[in-house]
């Protein structure tokens, strides 16, 4: 595994990262919906390929593959929009209900809201009446209506990828001057598209099943509503870590809401972390054992970096970019320690 040996290569590599970045940073509302798209082509395109080989136009395939995204995007918005709109309803009468229930909890919580306060004054976090918890709420918020306002440029972004995004790596094959990184450039192509497909499909069948697992739980214990709740924990479960986190928060709230006393309350949000724990600590990583090994703290370093830079779509796209970035470097000889570095 070589390492670069000059530093007049490091300074320029550390420098030309540092600048790749910014430039992310500033045009994000273009270029992440480009990477979600693209991710999202890796996963449609075996899908393509199968529609070529039943002799259907490849415009036509592709656009064929984008109305079924949107459709179930739009599928799915249609059949949670309206038990959303009456669990809204129900929030004005049901949190006073429900800090009544929670009086038991008052003195912790005060305690830590001290200590977090305390941490704020020390850090100089502090700034007027704003707080980091407040101001992280608002950041999931906003990623949120981005990606939401990201999502047709994405579609948009996705077609064409499809129709034409081959022509990218033929021009990419045609540039390079031996043959060996002719062989490279597509080994490392069909790996990407491989391991990430693989990925994709596993992680989408397990949120699936979360989501049913879910969904089943939610109508045993009462609370209603289960494809709601199902399609929340499907979602949710795309986000590492935070995702699970924010899903606890609203099924205890959704318990509180629906249950008579505090453990029928606690119920919901109990089951919902077991089935997550189930998933996401034992079968997930299973599956993905075999070709997935990357640095957990890494992963959870991406997770925070990309919410950072991208809000939510970059929560989203961390593991698959992190994934990307150690099948390139793995292939690349230059980059062959960094990949190394990456594996788990």
């Amino acid at each position: 595994m070589p390492l670069p040996a000059e530093p007049q290569v490091v300074f320029l590599g550390g420098i030309f990262f540092i600048l790749a970045l910014a430039a992310l940073y500033i045009a994000a509302e273009i270029v992440w919906p480009l990477v979600f798209a693209f991710v999202l082509s890796l996963l449609l395109n075996p899908l393509l390929r199968f529609l070529d080989r039943l002799h259907v136009p490849r415009v036509l395939g592709a656009l064929l593959l984008v109305a079924a995204v949107l459709a179930l995007v739009v599928g799915l918005g249609t059949a949670v929009s309206g038990p959303a709109a009456s669990w809204a309803a129900k929030l004005p009468d049901g949190l006073p209900h429900l800090f009544q229930r929670l009086r038991f909890l008052e003195a912790p919580f005060t305690a830590l809201q001290h200590f977090w306060q305390q941490i704020e004054n020390f850090a100089g976090w502090q700034t007027g009446t704003d707080s980091s918890g407040s101001a992280f709420l608002t950041t999931l918020l906003t990623g949120t209506r981005s990606f939401a306002s990201g999502f047709f440029t994405t579609l948009l972004f996705l077609f064409f990828l499809l129709v034409a995004g081959e022509i990218f790596l033929q021009r990419l094959v045609e540039i390079m001057p031996r043959f060996g990184g002719k062989r490279q450039v597509v080994d490392i192509a069909n790996q990407i598209e491989s391991d990430i497909s693989a990925y994709l499909l596993t992680i989408t069948a397990m949120n699936a099943a979360v989501g049913i697992a879910t969904a089943a739980v939610m109508w045993l214990t009462g609370v209603g509503d289960p494809a709601l709740w199902g399609t929340i924990a499907f979602l949710l479960n795309f986000v590492p870590i935070l995702g699970p986190l924010l899903g606890i928060l609203i099924f205890l709230l959704a318990g509180a809401l629906a249950a008579k006393t505090v453990w029928l309350m606690l119920l919901p949000a109990g089951l919902y972390f077991g089935i997550h724990l189930v998933e996401g600590e034992t079968i997930t990583p299973m599956l993905l054992a075999r070709r997935f090994t990357l640095n957990p703290v890494l992963v959870i370093v991406s997770l925070v970096f990309w919410f950072w830079m991208w809000g939510v779509p970059g929560a989203i796209l961390s593991v698959p970019i992190l994934a990307i970035t150690k099948i390139v470097c793995d292939r690349v000889r230059p980059l062959a320690a960094f990949g190394h570095f990456l594996e788990g």
